[in-house]
């Protein structure tokens, strides 16, 4: 029975990654390089983020009321709203202009043209073993500069 199950999922995921990958090949094939400007980011749910009504249409009713990472832009004219990728999400700074690769309604990349410091970023969360690491670390830090102490 297990045997079936794993050979179900792994037929599944097979399935899945190829899709992936499809989808992932049509986004670089209609990628466009423009210059905007980032006018605010959030995290909310698709009705609420302004999106077009055919958007919301082509949406599965699950995914309707996750969070997607939501950017306003001007791009040229146009102040557009945008999703954008998890990956630039949490680097993408805030109120100023850039260089960024948009497929559709989906930004992929931003680079901004000057460099930005991101303020405020919470801190990430800790793992059950990287808490030990860390420990390690710092124990090995502080020998180091008491060594170092102790020479002068």
């Amino acid at each position: 029975m297990l045997l079936i199950i794993l050979g179900v999922l792994y037929f599944f995921g097979r399935k899945a990654m190829k899709k992936a990958d499809a989808q992932k090949e049509a986004i670089e094939a209609a990628a466009q390089t423009v210059n905007m400007l980032i006018i605010d980011k959030k995290k909310m749910k698709m009705s609420e983020a302004n999106l077009p009504k055919v958007v919301l249409e082509q949406t599965p009713k699950y995914l309707r009321k996750a969070k997607l990472p939501i950017v306003k832009a001007k791009i040229g004219p146009q102040i557009m709203t945008l999703i954008a990728d998890e990956k630039i999400f949490d680097a993408l700074p805030v109120k100023t202009e850039g260089r960024g690769t948009i497929s559709g309604m989906y930004l992929t990349n931003f680079k901004s043209f000057k460099p930005v410091k991101v303020a405020n970023q919470p801190p990430k969360k800790k793992k059950f073993f990287d808490r030990f690491k860390k420990s390690s670390k710092t124990e090995e830090a502080k020998d180091t500069t008491s060594k170092k102490s102790k020479k002068n």
